[in-house]
């Protein structure tokens, strides 16, 4: 457990310039709070304390504006930069050095039953508000752009953009759907706006419950 614990610390210490020091990380990092409480709801739900795993984890959620599933596989050193608004459903697969930026959203598509959410391989970087929706695969080392939608596979060390995402990089090399004249796959610039409408939403409903929490209203 202490190894896990200084692996995540390490974690975002390298991949967060804006981190001084070890006790700020452990004290102010809503991201890694959420990690180790997910740690501790998996182990319940993994045990058939179900209800428990699920209560656990909604408190979570308000303590940290983070909702992962306590079924939801997660890899070892996994960096939630800021956090607010991510959302990691039932079925999902995260792998190991993979950092998430906020409003990242790894959802199904419907009611389907089985494995309905994204398989994330190792070191994949996804930013900011960021939605991977469908049982797919995303390949190791592969980056998706902030606010793009992917909806199928995305092969190892690729890069995939827009609403709805395209590769347009593969190990460093450019793809025929990166054509900058191509104005058919340009980002849909009112889809990124809601993506961001979203995590602000996230941001009110998150300092409104802590408000009422503490007794101080509104």
């Amino acid at each position: 457990m202490f190894n896990r614990i200084k692996e995540d610390i390490a974690a975002v210490r390298a991949r967060d310039p804006a981190a001084t020091g070890v006790l700020e990380i452990m004290l102010l990092y809503p991201g890694l709070h959420a990690l180790w409480r997910h740690r501790i709801a998996h182990w319940l739900y993994a045990r058939g304390a179900k209800w428990l795993a699920r209560w656990y984890s909604q408190r979570t959620v308000r303590r940290t504006g983070i909702e992962i599933h306590p079924a939801a596989q997660i890899g070892r050193r996994v960096f939630i930069d800021h956090g607010a608004g991510v959302v990691i459903g039932e079925t999902a697969i995260v792998g190991d050095d993979v950092t998430l930026y906020q409003g990242v959203t790894l959802g199904g598509t419907g009611k389907q039953s089985g494995k309905r959410h994204p398989t994330i391989g190792n070191g994949v970087f996804i930013g900011s508000g960021a939605k991977l929706l469908g049982n797919f695969t995303v390949g190791d080392g592969a980056k998706i752009a902030a606010g793009a939608v992917v909806l199928e596979d995305v092969p190892e060390n690729a890069t995939a953009v827009g609403v709805p995402a395209r590769v347009v990089r593969i190990d460093g090399q450019r793809t025929d759907a990166a054509d900058p004249f191509d104005q058919r796959h340009t980002p849909d610039p009112v889809a990124q706006e809601l993506c961001r409408m979203e995590v602000q939403i996230r941001r009110l409903q998150q300092r409104l419950e802590q408000s009422f929490e503490e007794g101080g209203g509104i």
